[in-house]
């Protein structure tokens, strides 16, 4: 399996941006779908958004309401999550995952490739 590695996460005010990139070998993500989870303490994984490999896009739209877009770079082997107007809420730790070709999916089940989280903090 292609090693997912997350970056880009950090401590931010409320209403500020980060920006995530999930980094993996070349040409991964021309082949998988990849979406972007998050994880708060004491609460279930859930997902954030996800990208197939031809560009179609799904969010969770109860927590994304138009503030992060998902985008992936091909020659640069990356997917990025723009995340704005950050909210206390969106503390978590975000984990980007692979999974086999076919429209994005909002089930965790659907992944088999996980990196190892990135840490968002947004403060109040």
């Amino acid at each position: 399996q292609a090693q997912l590695v997350e970056s880009g996460g950090g401590l931010v005010q409320a209403g500020g941006s980060l920006r995530l990139t999930c980094a993996a070998p070349p040409r991964t993500f021309m082949w998988y779908t990849t979406g972007w989870f998050r994880q708060a303490p004491g609460k279930e994984r859930e997902f954030v958004a996800a990208i197939s490999r031809i560009g179609t896009s799904k969010y969770n739209e109860d927590i994304v309401k138009g503030r992060f877009t998902i985008s992936k770079d091909n020659a640069k082997n990356t997917v990025t999550l723009q995340m704005n107007s950050l909210k206390p809420e969106d503390t978590a730790v975000y984990f980007c995952a692979a999974a086999q070709p076919g429209a994005p999916s909002a089930l965790a089940t659907s992944y088999d490739n996980w990196g190892q989280g990135t840490q968002v903090t947004v403060s109040s």
